[in-house]
């Protein structure tokens, strides 16, 4: 499956932001779907993930309660809502699939065989 996020950009903090990733080329709703940042000099953090069977969603902490993981199979897209934003919100956002891996493996990823190629969110104070 090809991935393409989209949605990035500059915001105040406090503001919000929605990213999507659309996927193309096989069946996505057979696809767990998630969402990952990388900050310069960080790793790659987990965000959010929608389980591809239940629909289950998980959150990190750091985002929990401000984020939200949605999906439309329909349109093959997968969304972020992004509110309440931090200026340590700021990163590339990845969106990444797969239609293997476990529940308990949702966090990590290496457990991700697609990737998008990231999309910039820049928050400032």
């Amino acid at each position: 499956v090809q991935l393409q996020a989209s949605g990035g950009g500059a915001v105040q903090a406090g503001g919000f932001l929605r990213l999507s990733c659309a996927a193309s080329g096989r069946t996505f709703s057979g696809y767990t779907m998630a969402w990952f940042r990388q900050a310069p000099g960080k790793e790659r953090e987990f965000i959010a993930a929608m389980f591809r069977s239940t629909g289950r969603t998980y959150y990190a902490d750091s985002v929990k309660g401000r984020f939200t993981i949605s999906r439309d199979n329909a349109k093959e897209t997968m969304y972020l809502q992004m509110s309440s934003l931090k200026p340590e919100d700021t990163a590339v956002y990845y969106c990444a699939a797969d239609a293997t891996l476990i529940f308990s493996s949702m966090t990590r990823s290496s457990s991700y065989d697609y990737w998008g190629q990231g999309t910039q969110v820049t928050v400032s104070s």
